[in-house]
């Protein structure tokens, strides 16, 4: 199992696709802060449709209180701002894999850390969809660990 963290997600499609990913791979989703949008919001309900009840979501105040509860797990965080792809990690299961909101990312404190990783893109965009990013990492994680 992988742990998938949303620092303040802001569209509640890409949540409600995050979650149905979650309930499909067998990974916990951890949603940290403020929410851009109401769990019981229509279009986060739709982009999960029935997978709801599959999925293990914690809710989570802050990073640093998630990093405290788990000690000895690796923490990856997802930034544009990294030279560090994500396919030079070694991905353990239990790992975390945190992305930032889809506006503005992580905050720099995190994008910063040794263990901030990117995916690949053409010069000169800015990002990809934060649920595409989710989908692109969390399977690599499986595909390197045989699941």
């Amino acid at each position: 199992m992988f742990n998938i963290v949303l620092y303040e997600p802001e569209i509640p499609q890409n949540t409600g696709n995050i979650a149905r990913l979650c309930a499909c791979t067998g990974s916990r989703l951890y949603l940290v802060g403020k929410l851009g949008f109401s769990l019981s919001s229509k279009y986060t309900k739709r982009a999960g449709l029935d997978y709801w009840d599959s999925v293990d979501i914690q809710k989570v105040d802050t990073i640093e209180e998630l990093i405290e509860a788990n000690k000895n797990a690796n923490f990856y965080y997802l930034t544009t701002k990294s030279k560090k792809l994500y396919t030079e990690i070694k991905f353990k299961q239990g790992d975390f894999l945190v992305f930032g909101p889809e506006t503005r990312g992580l905050p720099n404190e995190y994008v910063t850390r040794p263990n901030a990783i990117t995916i690949p893109m053409k010069e000169g965009q800015r990002s990809l969809n934060l649920s595409n990013s989710v989908a692109i990492v969390i399977y690599e994680a499986i595909r390197q660990n045989g699941l």
